[in-house]
């Protein structure tokens, strides 16, 4: 999930230097969407982990 919210970061860089501001603010919201998934998802199976001990990892 990470990658791809830092593949989504890199086009919306990249569209930004040449011009594209729709596509650049575009692919910088999917971009901070997917990141938040990815800390939630993260936090909810560190939260599992420590409840749960070893029967998670």
């Amino acid at each position: 999930m990470i990658k791809w919210a830092i593949i989504f970061f890199i086009i919306s860089v990249v569209a930004g230097l040449f011009g594209f501001t729709g596509v650049a603010s575009g692919t910088r919201s999917i971009a901070k969407v997917l990141f938040y998934i990815a800390i939630v998802i993260f936090l909810i199976v560190l939260v599992f982990g420590v409840l749960l001990g070893v029967l998670v990892f």
